[in-house]
């Protein structure tokens, strides 16, 4: 019988490197996948008031037209999360007193940040705010 020299830290490492390598192999191997959209608001284009806005709250999302651009605005507050308040002249935080103008800008703080524009897609007479 042949006595090969083999110590239990070089089994080790050689079963750690296996393990390893077969972990990137399967990363490689692997098709990517596509991220899913998510349609979160879907309205008929007529519905939307020229200078108004339609206000999903549990959506978090305003649809807004101006000018015949319609957009929609995140309506989480970029200072802390509370959810804004939506009248005709700008878009105003309960909680902190943050005000926003209708395009998201802030108008006074203490949030720094604009609000969030969300993808809009138009099909069919129809609108849709897509997270993606």
């Amino acid at each position: 019988m042949e006595n090969i020299p083999q110590s239990r830290r070089t089994f080790l490492a050689t079963i750690a490197l296996l393990v390893a390598s077969a972990t990137m192999l399967r990363r490689f191997l692997t098709p990517r996948t596509k991220p899913q959209r998510k349609v979160v608001v879907s309205v008929a284009r007529a519905d939307i008031p020229p200078l108004g806005a339609l206000v999903y709250r549990e959506s978090r999302v305003a649809l807004m037209q101006a000018n015949g651009e319609i957009y929609a605005l995140s309506l989480v507050c970029t200072h802390l999360g509370c959810t804004l308040n939506v009248t005709s002249e700008k878009l105003s935080c309960p909680c902190h007193g943050s005000e926003f103008d209708r395009q998201g800008k802030v108008l006074k703080g203490p949030a720094d940040r604009p609000l969030k524009r969300l993808s809009v897609e138009q099909r069919d007479g129809m609108v849709e705010v897509v997270e993606a």
